[in-house]
């Protein structure tokens, strides 16, 4: 008589070893508008990391580009599947992962300057200008801030590359490749009050910035830590940033996570 058991026990015990992902979803993602890490047509450094990370583990994603905290906000609010970007531990609904993308600030100026910026004290005397918030974040930089000419920090950080480009200040602090992208921006623009094209310099004088993404549900956490986790084993997403890191060489030089 023909016996099925060992079958079906093989078959069970395959069925247990099979990864367990969460069902495959079209997934909306709230992101910050900062390029180039997220562009206005979703593309873009961090876009390209979630987005390859998210299809190995089977799911398609669509993202809803804001400005950067606002998508914070709405995602509060109950909209979207997930949202990039998140510091480690800030409360936020959903499951957090684990880090997966790392922002690199640091000081930048004119090259023809020959400025040295080892630490925040180089900056003591200097006019200083940086992202809006970037003295509750940069550890130090609050503390620094007196021994500063002048500081100001703004919102619109292609205005912090009129500035320094315009000679109205001596030294930017933000990402560098955030920099970089809006310098290049500029170069597309005619009729300007100054020369856009100067050298600059980028100096990474703080400790990378690690930022995780806040998912609605605990699969779909569990499923872009484990596919994050293949990704960066296998050298794919070392290559997304090494290839993201080249187009902005000129001002980065080897400054930007060692890309």
């Amino acid at each position: 008589m023909f016996n099925a058991r060992p079958i079906l026990a093989a078959l069970t015990l395959a069925v247990t070893q099979i990864p367990a992902f969460a069902h495959a979803e079209d997934l909306t993602i709230l992101a910050g508008d900062l390029p180039p890490m997220f562009n206005a047509d979703g593309t873009g450094r961090e876009a390209e990391v979630i987005t390859t990370v998210m299809e190995r583990c089977g799911h398609s994603v669509t993202f809803e580009i804001q400005p950067f905290t606002r998508h914070w906000k709405t995602y509060a609010n109950g909209k979207g599947d997930g949202v990039a970007t998140v510091p480690l531990g800030m409360p936020l609904d959903g499951v957090q992962s684990d880090a997966y993308i790392q922002y690199q600030n640091g000081v930048s100026s004119l090259s023809e300057a020959g400025a040295g910026y080892a630490d925040l004290s180089a900056l003591s005397g200097q006019s200083v200008i940086a992202f809006m918030g970037a003295s509750e974040i940069i550890p130090g930089l609050k503390d620094a801030v007196p021994s500063f000419k002048s500081y100001k920090e703004i919102a619109d950080q292609i205005g912090q590359s009129r500035m320094i480009f315009g000679h109205r200040v001596d030294a930017v602090i933000g990402d560098g490749m955030i920099f970089a992208e809006y310098n290049r921006q500029l170069r597309e623009q005619a009729d300007l009050m100054f020369d856009p094209n100067q050298d600059v310099t980028f100096q990474a004088i703080f400790a990378p910035s690690d930022y995780g993404m806040n998912f609605r549900t605990e699969a779909l956490t569990e499923d872009f830590n484990r596919c994050y986790g293949e990704a960066k084993a296998d050298g794919t997403l070392d290559a997304i940033n090494q290839k993201w890191a080249e187009r902005y060489r000129d001002t980065l030089g080897t400054q930007y996570l060692g890309y």
